[in-house]
């Protein structure tokens, strides 16, 4: 056994190893790193075999292509889309960036992000989650629903409430389950029912 046949075997161990590595991976980032190690290794085994073809595929659509479709989509999926009012932020601004902060540290945990897309009235607001431009949509709520609600809104010196709306299961769930912000009522909506509602 030569110098070169122990390279081979080394090289060749790597590839399972990196395998292994990539699919117990919880971040997709770290995932898409890994997929292209391996890519990367996968192409050095075709070329020390001899076969320099298989290798330059394997290197350009199996590793760089495939990462950056991958990341693309990971990119595109990894969101939550959060429809709010453009004077929303302006009338219970310090309220309002702590349920963003909230929302931004649950999704974090799932390696996700918030965006915030503000639209100009309650119907263009509506519009959007019917449509499914936005994931969910966030409004502050008018009026309290009972003389409860309205005597506790007195004894917490006027502090808002906000109402949010998801069209995504799954988020509401987690939403659900994580979301501790005061004065936030949070409310699933399914697409069919909210098609109905509002026409």
């Amino acid at each position: 056994m030569n110098e070169n046949d122990i390279s081979v075997y080394v090289i060749t161990a790597l590839l399972p190893l990196t395998a292994f590595m990539l699919i117990f991976q919880v971040n997709p980032y770290h995932a898409l790193v890994m997929r292209g190690i391996l890519g990367a290794i996968a192409a050095l085994v075709y070329a020390v075999l001899g076969a320099a073809d298989v290798a330059l595929t394997e290197a350009l659509v199996g590793t760089m292509l495939a990462i950056t479709l991958y990341a693309v989509a990971v990119r595109s999926s990894l969101v939550m889309r959060l429809g709010i009012l453009k004077d929303l932020s302006t009338q219970g601004e310090r309220q309002f960036e702590q349920l963003l902060d909230d929302l931004r540290t649950i999704l974090g945990k799932r390696h996700m992000r918030l965006e915030v897309f503000p639209y100009t009235d309650m119907q263009s607001l509506d519009q959007a989650l019917i449509e499914k431009e936005v994931h969910a949509v966030c409004s502050q709520r008018s009026q309290p629903q009972s003389d409860f609600e309205q005597d506790y809104a007195t004894c917490e010196n006027d502090k808002l409430s906000f109402h949010t709306a998801v069209r995504v299961q799954r988020l509401y769930e987690i939403m659900q389950a994580e979301l501790a912000s005061p004065g936030n009522i949070l409310t699933y909506v399914k697409p069919s029912d909210s098609k109905e509602e509002h026409s």
